[in-house]
């Protein structure tokens, strides 16, 4: 008996090792990022929002950051290495979208009329006007943003993360960051020192 036990359980062993193995042997190479912007290929990119993250941190009295995400986000990319001028980027966010920390209450406070406005402002925008590389894999981005109604010129500052072929084709990955003026947009006095916006985002090139 223990003799068919272990036959048995070598079998299982056998079958359940072939299982593993195969999606691992069925899987693609694995791309190889290049971190220089020359190289990402021109065309019309746009934002892959399974690898995208909108990021604020707001002061609180001085005392410490509340931290959001905004969930629903989309964007276009028209890009060009060998011609920064005719570069060009749209990126539309739904305000509604936050995620907070789970208080009760606390995202309906946040897109209500005190705050974010939701009901009036459906969507945050931004308009690139120009492109600057400050080397391979460091530029800035300015454009116009507009959020709760209310537009103001900003300036990002972007790392490139990577770009080159992916599994879907050509990718750029970015981390942009920048600095708001709460008193630009009229909010609460003790939102106390610049909220600070930071944004990771993939684009996968479109096929023509």
């Amino acid at each position: 008996m223990n003799a068919r036990i272990g036959r048995r359980s070598f079998a299982m062993a056998a079958a359940l090792s072939v299982f593993v193995a195969a999606p691992a042997l069925a899987l693609p190479p694995m791309p190889k990022p290049s971190h220089d912007y020359k190289l990402a290929p021109a065309g019309h990119y746009v934002l892959d929002p399974k690898h995208t993250a909108v990021v604020i941190r707001v002061p609180h009295v001085g005392f410490s950051y509340s931290v959001f995400r905004f969930l629903t986000v989309s964007a276009d990319l028209d890009w060009d290495p060998a011609n920064p001028a005719a570069d060009a980027l749209k990126a539309t966010v739904d305000p509604k979208s936050i995620a907070t920390a789970p208080v009760d209450n606390f995202g309906a406070e946040l897109t209500g009329p005190g705050f974010l406005d939701a009901g009036k402002n459906p969507t945050a925008t931004f308009v690139s006007k120009a492109f600057k590389p400050i080397d391979a894999t460091h530029g800035q981005v300015s454009g116009d943003l507009t959020i709760m109604g209310v537009t103001t010129p900003v300036t990002f500052d972007v790392d490139l993360v990577g770009d080159g072929q992916g599994f879907r084709g050509p990718v750029i990955g970015v981390t942009a960051r920048t600095k708001l003026d709460p008193k630009a947009y009229a909010l609460p006095p003790f939102i106390a020192g610049d909220i600070e916006l930071t944004i990771d985002a993939e684009f996968d090139q479109q096929a023509k």
